[in-house]
């Protein structure tokens, strides 16, 4: 076979690449010689992704249960992925920002939009009876969920609603402290601490304050803040604040109403309501009215802050009440 000028171009690239690397280029042509094809399941550890589902009963939608979850926490690992790249970017500019906020939005997309697997995907009665093999597991626990939002906003915003404006000058340790989820993981009956929560701080804490701290002033909200008085593009700035407000949307009112339609459609008994797993106390926990949890509260007007999350969650009561 004739080597043609392009071949030849593409081997002395590759020679000047190794080189400049004190590499031989010459290994690197053996091992292309004898490596196998890519396959895609090799590619994509098919096998080993089939192999991760072990239900802890007999039910079949057991399964479902578990896929779901794993694929929400990819959808999460890609949306830190986007995260990482953003907080870590030293020359941001408002048009890289927007165009990786709207990748995160179109995940969330899909996470929300997909919820319905959960709300109407299972059947009620296989539900009831293998959630309680799960104890004191909870998706409550997942810590990608957790970094996702203290990448997007100051910690003062997660702090619980009662002690915000007490600790807006308070140390990142001492907000903490009073983070809005703590509060949703609580005994119904004693209003302590459940194993749920206290197996997630044990895991978590660490990881979760460092991450605070690295990105003090480079979580979205401040990111936004410093490009909003750097002189950028118009037009690109809006379009950050539309992404952002979406974002908002999403993480703050969206996610967690796909929760509660969940819960009311396998948990809400009249007059009495079934506990979650781990023992959260979903009925003050998801409802985003009690919790006023907003990333962004300078893009949003009085009265929007005032109604946050009401409409939703008075549709979801009409539409999903049992």
């Amino acid at each position: 076979m004739e080597i043609t000028t392009e071949i030849h171009d593409r081997l002395s690239k590759l020679q000047e690449k190794y080189a400049a690397m004190g590499q031989d280029i010459m290994g690197y042509l053996d091992g292309l010689l004898y490596a196998d094809y890519l396959t895609y399941w090799d590619y994509i550890h098919l096998d080993t992704l089939l192999s991760l589902q072990h239900p802890k009963t007999s039910y079949p939608d057991e399964k479902i249960f578990i896929v779901y979850h794993q694929i929400t926490e990819l959808y999460f690992n890609l949306t830190l992925h986007e995260c990482a790249q953003i907080s870590s970017n030293s020359a941001l500019t408002a048009s890289f920002f927007a165009s990786r906020l709207k990748r995160i939005n179109a995940y969330f997309t899909a996470l929300v939009s997909s919820f319905d697997i959960m709300v109407d995907g299972m059947d009620k009665e296989q539900f009831l009876k293998f959630r309680m093999s799960l104890l004191p597991a909870s998706g409550f626990q997942s810590g990608q969920y957790r970094m996702i939002e203290i990448y997007c906003t100051e910690l003062i915003n997660l702090v619980t609603p009662g002690k915000r404006e007490e600790l807006k000058d308070a140390s990142l340790a001492e907000q903490f402290e009073y983070l809005y989820w703590k509060y949703g993981a609580s005994e119904l009956s004693t209003g302590k601490q459940t194993l749920t929560l206290q197996q997630f701080i044990g895991k978590y804490t660490g990881q979760l304050i460092h991450l605070a701290q690295t990105n003090v002033n480079s979580n979205f909200s401040q990111l936004y803040k410093k490009l909003q008085q750097s002189g950028e593009n118009e037009e690109d700035m809006k379009q950050v604040e539309e992404e952002l407000r979406k974002l908002d949307l999403f993480v703050n009112v969206e996610w967690p109403l796909s929760h509660y339609k969940s819960a009311v459609r396998y948990l809400e008994r009249d007059p009495v309501d079934i506990a979650a797993t781990g023992g959260t106390n979903w009925q003050k926990y998801l409802p985003p009215r009690f919790q006023k949890r907003i990333f962004f509260p300078f893009l949003w007007t009085s009265e929007q802050i005032e109604q946050w999350g009401k409409s939703w969650v008075m549709n979801v009561l009409k539409s999903y009440r049992i």
